[in-house]
């Protein structure tokens, strides 16, 4: 087969770089042509799941820019680096060039209970079933205070399928991390175990295919097939216990009791624990709470900035780090969001050709900077104010001492800095001289009292909020 100019290739990515940036990783440099013909270009990924994420999520985008870099109608497709076969019929070639100019399916569903046969290898099922993005690996999950739990536990079921916690839970808010988890378990264990059957579908689709199975009439199709995988993740288990659903309800409890009495791993992900989910019965609550029932919350700030360089580096992006902060501190939420704050500046800054700085991150997000703009409070400025006026060291807030001419001034710098700043309780308490949580709720609860109760302390402490 005829190789692919190293300059057309270079072309190539050049074109996705300026035209689709967002969908650009820095393992694409990883990907090897390996040739043209027939107006075939196959283009060899290290990985099964790189095949085929990008195969079903950036088919499009690659032929445009093939088509854009040769001047021809030319397709795309992707192999893996077990694809040796090397010719390919003109016919072939006109069914890829055909197929790129479909869109393709991105939404997460369950593949029909009866597989065709040319599917019936171990494994493929899988594949055929979801997209597992490459981004979302254990490598790139950053961890922190709010998902540490979360993140071990994964881990342990990745490598000791069926046998470390069974099933597990991981529940939280929107975009903060569930996801990640999920496909991170499941490419861990495809990787390190490629023989398993693993089944990843959201608990949406895993209803409709219910529905579909018993109007058709293969609710035996069914049970096999969702009975006999080694490893079932199912995403948004919550759904199960909106509306009346007792027919679901009552197959998944069997199907559960099915794999686990099997020791099948169980993978489940919701936005509620078990014991929150409306309308979920009692069995099923009972059963989700067998194995571990991990929580993940809103990431603290340290947390926040060192996800924005996580996926800056796994887009092969170079920012200040006032961009970082500033990206940090803008959003507060969950790491989706920030990932599209900074999808948000990087094609800001592409569509006007010039790199990524402060005031064109602000510009992106829509906040222009300001001279007459107040500065940010920062736990610097409070310590300044708070030490200034009692006429205490820091040294002293971060002691152990407990005299009250130290402990007070302590805890209106602990009220301060939970009401002025983005700071968590924990890294508040750590700040003072490594203080648990509880110390900081205890703090502000006193403070919160004493202002409440003494005006003259109330005045103390407006004189501290105007400052």
């Amino acid at each position: 087969m005829p190789e692919l100019d190293s300059a057309l290739w270079r072309d190539m990515k050049d074109y996705l770089r300026r035209r689709h940036a967002p969908i650009c990783r820095q393992w694409f440099d990883e990907l090897e042509p390996i040739g043209m013909q027939s107006g075939l270009i196959r283009i060899q990924a290290s990985t099964n799941v790189q095949q085929n994420y990008l195969q079903r999520k950036c088919l499009d985008q690659f032929t445009e820019a093939a088509q854009i870099v040769t001047g021809a109608l030319v397709a795309v497709r992707f192999v893996n680096a077990d694809d040796k076969t090397a010719a390919y019929t003109h016919t072939a070639a006109n069914q890829a060039i055909n197929t790129a100019s479909k869109p393709t399916e991105i939404a997460l569903r369950a593949g029909p209970v009866a597989p065709p046969a040319s599917s019936s290898a171990p494994g493929h099922r899988a594949f055929d079933e979801i997209v597992l993005s490459p981004d979302y690996s254990f490598a790139n999950f950053v961890t922190g205070p709010n998902n540490r739990l979360a993140y071990a536990a994964s881990v342990a079921v990745a490598n000791q399928p069926g046998t470390a916690y069974n099933p597990i839970f991981i529940h939280g808010g929107v975009g903060l991390g569930k996801t990640h988890l999920l496909q991170a378990i499941s490419q861990t264990i495809l990787n390190q175990n490629p023989h398993l059957r693993i089944c990843y579908l959201s608990c949406d689709a895993f209803m409709n295919d219910f529905i579909d199975c018993v109007q058709q009439g293969l609710m035996n199709d069914f049970r096999h097939h969702y009975r006999h995988v080694d490893v079932l993740v199912i995403d948004d288990i919550h759904f199960l216990g909106i509306g009346k659903r007792e027919r679901s309800q009552e197959e998944f409890f069997h199907t559960f009791n099915a794999l686990h009495q099997s020791k099948r791993q169980i993978v489940l992900s919701s936005d509620s624990s078990p014991a929150e989910i409306p309308q979920l019965e009692e069995r099923l609550t009972s059963r989700f709470g067998w194995g571990l029932v991990a929580h993940v919350g809103r990431p603290c700030y340290e947390t926040r900035v060192a996800i924005v360089r996580a996926k800056m580096k796994l887009r092969g992006l170079d920012a200040p780090d006032d961009v970082i902060s500033y990206i940090a501190t803008k959003i507060d939420s969950n790491a989706r969001e920030l990932e599209g704050a900074l999808t948000t500046v990087q094609g800001h800054a592409a569509l006007q050709d010039k790199p990524i700085t402060l005031a064109q991150a602000r510009e992106a997000m829509g906040d222009p900077a300001s001279e007459s703009r107040p500065s940010q409070v920062t736990l610097q400025h409070i310590i300044d104010a708070v030490t200034a006026f009692y006429s205490v060291r820091l040294s002293d807030l971060q002691s152990k001492r407990r005299h009250k001419s130290i402990t007070m001034p302590r805890q209106i710098c602990m009220w301060l800095a939970r009401k002025r700043t983005r700071f968590s309780l924990e890294e508040i308490g750590g700040y003072f001289g490594g203080r648990d949580h509880t110390t900081v709720i205890h703090s502000i609860r006193t403070v919160d009292q004493s202002i409440r109760n003494d005006p003259n302390f109330a005045h103390q402490i407006d004189h501290f909020k105007e400052q």
